[in-house]
């Protein structure tokens, strides 16, 4: 039996095709690429070339752009029932709570799935697994939601719940869905191709791996032990497409390709109409021009990124600081060279949260940056809680990745003089995840928000000319 599976991941609410990052012999550069409707253009080629298919959704769907975030998911779930998905796991997905995630999926025709989010009271909040037969094999989809979700993320994400990484549970349910009668074994995972690498080499029984989370363009399968394991970049600029023949209830071989969604490929007409609709209230923001930049803004450096460069720099100034702090986010589609909508500031902060201030000593900072280098970089895959480094300004910090928690950084200067580490310094930041609630104090929220602040920099830097922002 020849059995194709599709599969995205952390398209993070990209209903269009967008701005993407690539990397040629002269470096980066961007093309447009994505978007639903050619995502379904896509699907069904692969569904026409083989009766026996399944689709996947990886998570991270229901958060990132304006759109999806103002109707906290609602307005993507047409789009998603026709494109035909058996299953999805999440992370960005609990953002409204997680009880309005389950509102969503009562929404869907398919499961959320994860064997590793519960309840405060002990059940599990998901379906751990589901079943699906095809082609005269029984199926089993495992699910692993994001392990970071009650940790490093927004209190509304974990509200009623808490969230393991799943090391503990898997080998049990593996060994449950096979006592069921399952032939194959899949994996849908949101714990991040670290995490999901070093479980598959714990646990056995799983014939492939859906990995997500952490952006990998995968354009070759990975093998750890017997298992299969693809990725698939983000934003819904991939669709991979991982091809198996199956003898005797085993993989005999397996082909698979990334699929760049780019311009040649013509968009499903039924979704190209849904999306219209849905993004008709935002057109205008898309024309509205409020600066300009000389350099391509990405996100796709781990240590610093020259989207998070121009935002820090809004923050700041509009707090009246000389410091300020962002989460190390993955998502936001690059901009290239030239124009800046409204759109595309939004695009880096669909969420548009209030800048905030608060005081914190030397000390704290050098903690705060120890924490996060260690939840970025820990040797134990199953400790990394990344995204990318904290985003910070004002600061120049000298560290040393191979030294252990707490040993990584050698100097931190402020203003050309060593951070002292008693003296309380004034930052600014945007939300939670950019200084947390347990450092500092005296924290004040002003009634500006992050992209007010990016409109009202973007339009002095244009009148001096500076639209450089590839440097702190």
């Amino acid at each position: 039996m020849e059995l194709s599976i599709g599969f995205i991941n952390d398209v993070h609410g990209y209903l269009e095709p967008h701005p993407e990052l690539f990397y040629g012999k002269d470096g980066e550069y961007i093309k447009t690429v994505g978007g639903y409707a050619k995502i379904a253009s896509v699907f069904e080629k692969i569904r026409n070339e083989n009766e026996y298919t399944l689709f996947f959704d990886g998570g991270d769907t229901f958060h990132g752009t304006l759109p999806v975030v103002d109707s906290k998911g609602e307005a993507i779930i047409p789009v998603l029932r026709e494109l035909g998905f058996s299953a999805m796991v999440g992370h960005w997905d609990f953002a409204y709570k997680p009880e309005h995630l389950l509102n969503l999926e009562e929404q869907l025709d398919y499961p959320v799935l994860g064997i590793n989010v519960y309840k405060e009271d002990g059940p599990l909040l998901l379906k751990p697994y589901c079943f699906i037969e095809v082609g005269g094999q029984k199926i089993a989809i495992i699910g692993i939601c994001a392990n970071i979700i009650d940790k490093t993320m927004p209190s509304a994400f974990k509200q009623g719940i808490y969230v393991t990484d799943g090391m503990v549970e898997i080998a049990g349910y593996v060994k449950e869905v096979k006592e069921l009668g399952a032939n194959m074994v899949i994996l849908l995972s949101h714990n991040g191709y670290p995490q999901d690498i070093e479980l598959l080499k714990n646990t056995k029984g799983i014939d492939v791996c859906l990995s997500a989370h952490t952006h990998n363009r995968l354009y070759e399968t990975v093998k750890v032990n017997d298992t299969i394991v693809i990725q698939c970049g983000c934003h819904g600029s991939f669709v991979g497409h991982l091809k198996l023949s199956i003898s005797d209830n085993k993989i005999a071989r397996h082909e698979y390709e990334l699929i760049e969604v780019d311009g040649p490929i013509v968009g499903d007409k039924t979704v190209e109409r849904m999306i219209n609709d849905i993004m008709a209230s935002y057109r205008s923001l898309q024309k509205q021009v409020v600066g300009k930049t000389d350099t391509i803004l990405h996100r796709y450096s781990v240590f610093s990124s020259s989207m998070d460069n121009l935002l820090l720099k809004a923050i700041a100034k509009a707090a009246g600081v000389d410091i300020a702090f962002s989460n190390g986010w993955r998502y936001g589609a690059p901009i290239d060279k030239g124009a800046i909508t409204v759109w595309d500031l939004y695009n880096m902060v669909p969420m548009n949260p209030a800048i905030s201030v608060v005081d914190i000593i030397g000390q704290e900072i050098m903690d705060m940056l120890e924490e996060n280098f260690e939840h970025t970089f820990s040797a134990s895959p199953m400790q990394q809680m990344g995204g990318y480094c904290k985003r910070y300004l004002g600061l120049q910090i000298k560290f040393h990745i191979e030294n252990p928690y707490g040993y990584r950084i050698e100097e931190i200067y402020h203003q050309g003089e060593h951070l002292n580490k008693e003296k309380v310094y004034r930052v600014a930041y945007i939300t939670e995840q950019g200084v947390s609630n347990k450092y500092g104090g005296n924290r004040t929220h002003l009634e500006t928000t992050a992209v007010e602040a990016l409109i009202t920099y973007l339009n002095d830097s244009s009148d001096h000319s500076d639209n450089n922002f590839s440097g702190q």
